[in-house]
């Protein structure tokens, strides 16, 4: 294999970055084929006069993408070789929510057969992220984030100076920033985005003849969480009650027992408190839509199916939209459409 192999000492482009792509080409165009023997990191150190770090850190990449594997007391293998020709990116979430797949999936779906892509959940925890950034950096030729986290205190934050670090050793060129954009000092080529509090805000508005009827307005949120929202979503809706002289309270969960009064609306962000309420308004002498109102945070097909209405952004069009602008070569930020849609539930 070694007679395939070519490192150009003049080159600005990392030793092991050459070794990585060098590799890949040579798959790529037959050279190597699957179960293919490559050298040991020992024996391409010594025949190209490489340090045995430099081998390891390309051989590392290679097992992190599936191109290689090694057997024990055997060697290294080539594995897989339908990445080689495909676009490689590297999908970055918060939490496995039905949220976050919808804009997964749609995107896996437009982007289409010439790609790979790797899903990888990061549960808003700052060190874990920040470990797997440093894990997969140079190998992927996209990177798509959704930059929630959470402090001590269980609180939402965009941003800390290491996650900036760390996210700014990806070029520019191959990254993409989905669902949050209050990133300060991060330079993205796509953005597509939530505006939280003014969404919420105008949801709201869109759907006032509805809501109008009501004469208190809960808002469910929680105020720790293992996921935590952005606290804009409180803003934007505190806005709105404030400019339209709505009575209002805000609640960090559905109680058990809750008193319940006619002419109530809830809006609700969580999945357990919507059932929650759901529930006790059914065991109550309250009908859902009539004399007590249920507004949901982001669209589910099981909230359509149920009738409930909600306001939500378009899942579906932020992984589509992402995965056009990549194969289009198109760079910018693009504001995500977020809508109340309205059902029985008011």
């Amino acid at each position: 294999m070694l007679e395939f192999i070519k490192i150009d000492e003049n080159s600005r482009k990392p030793k092991y970055k050459q070794i990585v792509d060098t590799i890949i080409y040579n798959i790529s165009i037959g050279n190597l084929k699957v179960d293919d023997k490559i050298p040991s990191i020992n024996k391409f150190s010594e025949d190209y006069y490489l340090s045995r770090d430099t081998v390891e850190k390309a051989y590392s990449v290679l097992k992190d993408r599936k191109i290689i594997s090694s057997i024990r007391g055997k060697g290294y293998y080539i594995t897989r070789t339908k990445l080689i020709s495909k676009i490689n990116i590297l999908f970055l979430i918060n939490k496995l929510s039905s949220y976050k797949l919808r804009i997964h999936n749609a995107f896996v779906d437009s982007i289409g057969g010439n790609s790979h892509t790797d899903l990888i959940i990061y549960h808003c925890d700052e060190s874990l992220f920040l470990n797997l950034m440093e894990k997969n950096l140079g190998a992927y030729d996209y990177y798509i984030i959704m930059p929630h986290f959470k402090n001590d205190n269980l609180k939402h934050i965009s941003i800390t100076d290491k996650i900036v670090n760390s996210i700014n050793k990806i070029p520019k060129e191959k990254l993409i920033i989905l669902d949050n954009n209050k990133l300060n000092q991060v330079d993205a080529s796509i953005e597509i985005y939530q505006d939280f509090e003014n969404d919420i805000y105008n949801a709201l508005v869109e759907g006032m003849k509805k809501i109008q009827k009501y004469k208190k307005v809960f808002l469910v949120y929680p105020n720790k969480a293992v996921y935590p929202y952005p606290r804009r979503i409180l803003h934007g809706f505190r806005k709105f009650c404030v400019n339209h002289d709505m009575l209002f309270e805000i609640i960090d969960e559905v109680y058990e027992d809750m008193i319940l009064k006619e002419n109530d609306l809830f809006i609700t962000i969580e999945e357990p408190d919507l059932v929650n309420l759901i529930k006790q308004i059914r065991e109550s002498e309250f009908v859902l839509g009539e004399n007590i109102g249920i507004i949901s945070y982001n669209d589910t097909p099981l909230k359509e199916l149920l009738g409930i209405t909600v306001i939500s952004t378009d899942f579906k069009a932020m992984g589509e939209t992402a995965a056009q602008m990549i194969l289009n070569k198109k760079k910018g930020k693009i504001k995500n459409p977020f809508n109340f849609i309205e059902r029985n539930s008011v």
